[in-house]
């Protein structure tokens, strides 16, 4: 397990600087525009003053507590409603399809909804953030319920197990990979949802950052943003991928 969190440190750290190799090498030969793409140096020095500043720490909080609280509904209240409609045919015929509709929906079309019902306070961004993960954590456990094999459930029956029995240790051990990849990419819905109603209807928080500096023209802050959010989902990716594999052996 080590030896994989190793290698996954050393692949992000490569590509990485793969990444960062050509994007001084576009501006080195003058490839794009050097007014409009910062240097890698510029955004690197951007970033360790915005990481230690005071401000940044202020808006930082806002927007974790913002992920945090919409992360925590949205991921029991998801997995809870989509094992109910998943084990009641009638209502994953009427409810599935609906579900699956305003999923393919992008989710930045609703948000002057969010905005004109809410104002622009904590509970819209929380609203927004439930909104743009519930989805796919449905998905997901539509997905889970279907893994779990109806021969590990006839024999469970078969020998007297109860329901608390099915559930943890059939249901729960064929389900639990698929809802950690389920937790794995609400997150990243929920950041995205988020960092979108930040920017476009807030006054703290990373998103209001990032937006102030693009209408500002501030390249070097603005990639520096970018750069800080992108490690940190990384980070949260990998450590519930490290716990996926934790739970592998369950699929089998």
């Amino acid at each position: 397990m080590i030896k994989s969190i190793f290698r996954s440190l050393v692949i992000w750290s490569i590509s990485g600087a793969i990444f960062l190799f050509f994007w001084q090498l576009l501006l080195a030969n003058q490839w794009v525009n050097p007014d409009l793409v910062p240097s890698v140096g510029g955004v690197l020095s951007a970033a360790e003053k915005i990481l230690f500043s005071a401000a940044f720490h202020k808006h930082l909080y806002a927007t974790l507590e913002h992920l945090a609280v919409g992360f925590v509904i949205a991921v029991p209240a998801g997995v809870t409603i989509g094992i109910l409609i998943a084990e009641s045919r009638y209502w994953g015929q009427v409810l599935k399809p609906i579900i699956y509709l305003v999923f393919s929906i992008p989710k930045t079309v609703f948000l002057p909804m969010f905005i004109l019902a809410f104002g622009i306070g904590l509970f819209q961004k929380v609203a927004f953030g439930i909104f743009s993960t519930i989805f796919i954590i449905l998905i997901c456990t539509f997905a889970a319920v279907d893994s779990v094999k109806s021969d590990h459930l006839k024999v469970a029956r078969a020998f007297g197990a109860s329901r608390m029995q099915i559930a943890t240790r059939v249901y729960l051990p064929s389900m639990a990979p698929i809802l950690l990849e389920a937790v794995r990419l609400g997150m990243i819905f929920n950041v995205t949802g988020i960092i979108l109603a930040e920017m476009y209807a807030s006054k703290v928080g990373l998103g209001q950052m990032i937006a102030n500096w693009g209408e500002n023209f501030m390249l070097k802050e603005l990639g520096a943003g970018i750069l800080i959010i992108s490690v940190a989902t990384i980070l949260f990716n990998e450590t519930i991928q490290w716990f996926e594999m934790k739970f592998e052996h369950w699929r089998e």
